[in-house]
């Protein structure tokens, strides 16, 4: 059966990549002198990777729940493009990139180093490592959301538990030393938001329209989520205890209830961002967003490196540091829309933008209308644009997400510590 656009689903990734852009704005221009609070602000950014997997499982759910044997092949060859190709390619862009202060000894140092972003992925692009993983069992995924459709509130509960349990064996580093180590680049780290992105693309029309109903409770909800996490971090450096976990660290357990209600709160306003009484303009932005959100997720990097050898910390003596990371995801943001448009429109797109190239005449945004789906209607509905390929690819059905990978469960604080 054939599938139609979410306009309202894609509108909920430029949000996301905005929060996956403040999470490295805040890791690399907030000061040392301010680690308490930049650390309190990161503990409720990493929601964005969350985010990231739950959209694109749900997305790849939504458009392969026909998904048989016969169609293994086209939908294997779908994701190599729209993810293993821009993957390597980016992964080489940042090699070379810095590449002259890299300072390598010999071309084996260098080819060594390479091998190691690789299989490591270069900051943000772990990401695309997990949808892999995510990608190859997707199948076996989608054939247990089969057998168990009458029993998915079970499911959920399942991967809820193991969710919390896979959260509190990562962060009190239970793991034997190996999955310790690559627990962050592990799908399983993300099993909740995995699952439940699937579970929610099987019952969309029902879940869409208690979203909606429930608005104000998820909001209060998500609030007082927030809150409690924060509480816990801010009496673990109290060092009144520790026995409720303590840092940033993104496998943090207190924070999976906010997480889970952020997305949820992403998902409202993506409904709000397109409603059919929004101006023209606002439409257009979003679209824009929408359909760059990909590239916007693999250029990032280039920008934020760029700022820091301009110096662009030392802006933070002139001005407060939330202000200075707010004008970075702004500057960050617009150049990843500008560069993903160009790119966008030469023969490099598929490598490049994990999308098929378009012509030049679209490259200012139009709205096409189509309306968004509200409470009751069902979310495939005649005449909206269908979705594609590289629309559903996994943020390729276009992605996200940010904490570099260097140690599982560990991050990068402020200037360079390490929680």
């Amino acid at each position: 059966m054939a599938r139609r656009r979410l306009d309202h689903v894609d509108a909920m990734r430029p949000i996301k990549q905005a929060g996956v852009i403040s999470t490295h704005s805040v890791m690399f221009f907030a000061p040392a002198s301010a680690s308490l609070t930049a650390n309190a602000a990161l503990l409720l950014l990493h929601v964005s990777r969350e985010g990231f997997f739950f959209i694109s499982a749900c997305m790849l759910a939504y458009a392969y729940a026909d998904l048989r044997g016969g169609g293994l092949r086209r939908y294997y060859w779908r994701r190599f493009v729209a993810v293993v190709i821009p993957y390597a390619c980016w992964t080489l862009i940042y090699f070379l990139y810095p590449l002259t202060a890299a300072h390598y000894p010999n071309l084996p140092s260098a080819a060594k180093s390479l091998g190691t972003i690789m299989y490591t992925g270069y900051e943000q692009l772990y990401f695309l490592l997990v949808i892999m993983q995510f990608y190859l069992v997707f199948p076996l995924v989608l054939l247990l959301l089969r057998r168990t459709r009458n029993h998915h509130g079970l499911l959920m509960v399942f991967a809820a538990a193991a969710q919390v349990t896979i959260s509190i064996a990562t962060h009190w580093q239970w793991l034997p030393p190996l999955m310790q180590k690559w627990a962050q680049q592990d799908s399983l780290s993300y099993v909740l938001y995995l699952i439940g992105g699937g579970v929610v693309a099987f019952h969309f029309e029902q879940v869409h329209a208690w979203v909606l109903r429930n608005a104000h409770l998820i909001m209060a909800f998500t609030l007082i989520a927030a809150v409690a996490a924060e509480i816990v971090y801010y009496i673990s450096h109290a060092g009144v205890t520790t026995v409720l976990g303590w840092g940033s660290d993104p496998f943090q357990p207190s924070v999976i209830p906010f997480n889970v209600g952020a997305i949820a709160c992403g998902y409202l306003a993506g409904v709000a961002l397109v409603q059919p009484w929004r101006s023209r303009v606002t439409k257009a932005l979003v679209r824009s967003g929408s359909d760059n959100a990909y590239g916007i997720y693999l250029t990032q990097m280039l920008f934020i490196t760029g700022l820091t050898w301009l110096g662009w910390e030392h802006l933070g003596r002139a001005i407060s540091w939330p202000l200075l990371c707010a004008l970075t995801v702004l500057i960050v943001f617009t150049c990843g829309i500008v560069l993903t448009s160009l790119l966008a429109r030469t023969p490099l797109s598929v490598a490049l933008t994990g999308r098929p190239q378009q012509p030049w005449s679209t490259l200012i945004p139009r709205w096409r209308a189509a309306p968004a789906v509200t409470a009751g209607q069902p979310p495939v509905t005649a005449g909206q644009p269908a979705v594609t390929a590289g629309q559903l690819a996994s943020e390729a059905d276009r992605p996200a997400e940010p904490v570099p990978g260097a140690l599982a469960g560990l991050t990068r604080e402020p200037n360079g510590a390490r929680s």
